[in-house]
């Protein structure tokens, strides 16, 4: 058979191929080692130098015209059996969805939302800020001075220099919302502030990014007595319990004055803590008095306003309400731990109905 014949003839086949299979067979008949193509490449080597330089190249033209056509053929296949594909495996989204649940709300968020119902109820509202905070709202404006550790590399991310010098940096608490609030609106000023935070640090306790939530209050007349009774409330209503006794130690934090730690009361029996009974205590939150610099860095007169904050770990209170032994845990994404301590996503916490 001449090249000419043998080319029309592979190329009818090709394409009168059905499908890939029958294309395959095809492929192996004319370029596989005992194909036609492959035996006539053989005789090569027989010819006279002249006589092989012809018709190798009239073979290895008629090689590549074979493998476009192939691959050409192959292509269009593949397309028309997707395309049967899609015809035939439609999706109606309007049928209802499967009855079991195949999911479910990770401890923080569950706990986000514990948190949020609860402030809300005190009269509280929800205020959000960046995670790329600079200098200004990170630390001066909250009266923590260049000299303080808090501002070195061991404990904070930086970005990389601008050409002025200065440095961005991952927020390490949620206080720049308070900043924020206390610059965009006037007081009265009731606003927690949750949402995550940034800190170099690793252990069973303590990851690079974990959650916080900030409270303040700013307003004429506010004083101490009224953030612990808000602190109290939050605590019954957190737990889940009728009473919470509570213990204010003096602290110092660069932002409050008077700085107050406050422990709840709780039990260790069997290995597991109990708030609300027992004689031990366990630190929850810091707060205190806001420092009258931190007023007037939000642009109000701390001649006449005065407040009170307080900060607590998210992650920290999860860890506590669920008796969840391990931070690093929750960020691991693994679907055993997420099954067990995860919470039904139709579950969503209110006071009425209740938060767990």
């Amino acid at each position: 058979m001449s090249l000419q014949n043998l080319e029309q003839s592979l190329i009818d086949g090709i394409t009168s191929a059905a499908d890939e299979t029958e294309l395959e067979s095809l492929r192996v008949s004319a370029l596989g080692k005992k194909g036609a193509i492959s035996e006539r490449m053989k005789t090569l080597g027989g010819m006279a130098p002249e006589e092989r330089k012809t018709a190798g190249a009239e073979l290895n033209a008629l090689k590549d015209k074979i493998t476009e056509a192939l691959s050409a053929r192959k292509s269009a296949l593949q397309a028309k059996t997707l395309e049967a594909r899609l015809v035939t495996e439609k999706v109606d989204v309007t049928l209802p969805a499967r009855p079991e649940a195949q999911g479910s709300i990770h401890p923080v968020s569950q706990v986000w939302e514990e948190v949020v119902q609860i402030w809300g109820d005190l009269g509280f509202s929800v205020a959000e800020g960046p995670h790329i905070e600079n200098d200004f709202y990170n630390f001066t404006a909250l009266n923590i001075p260049p000299e303080h550790p808090a501002r070195q590399e061991h404990d904070t991310f930086y970005l990389q220099p601008k050409a002025d010098g200065s440095r961005m940096l991952l927020r390490t608490h949620t206080s720049p919302v308070q900043i924020r609030s206390m610059l965009e609106s006037k007081p009265p000023i009731r606003i927690i502030a949750p949402g995550r935070t940034f800190r170099s640090d690793s252990d069973q306790t303590h990851t690079p990014m974990f959650h916080q939530i900030e409270g303040l209050v700013i307003d004429e007349e506010t004083h101490l007595g009224h953030l612990k009774w808000a602190l109290a409330e939050f605590c019954k209503a957190f737990f889940e319990i009728d009473d919470v006794k509570m213990r204010f130690r003096a602290s110092h934090f660069p932002f409050t004055e008077p700085s107050m730690e406050i422990d709840i009361n709780c039990s260790w029996e069997g290995g597991q803590v109990k708030i609300g009974e027992g004689s031990s205590w366990l630190e929850i939150l810091g707060s205190g008095m806001v420092h009258p610099s931190v007023i007037k860095a939000g642009g109000l007169d701390p001649e006449r306003y005065q407040g009170w904050a307080f900060g607590m770990g998210l992650d920290r209170i999860a860890m506590l309400k669920y008796g969840i032994p391990d931070l690093r845990a929750f960020f691991e994404a693994d679907l055993r731990w997420l099954r067990h301590y995860g919470f039904r996503s139709l579950a969503v916490p209110t006071l009425a109905g209740g938060l767990s």
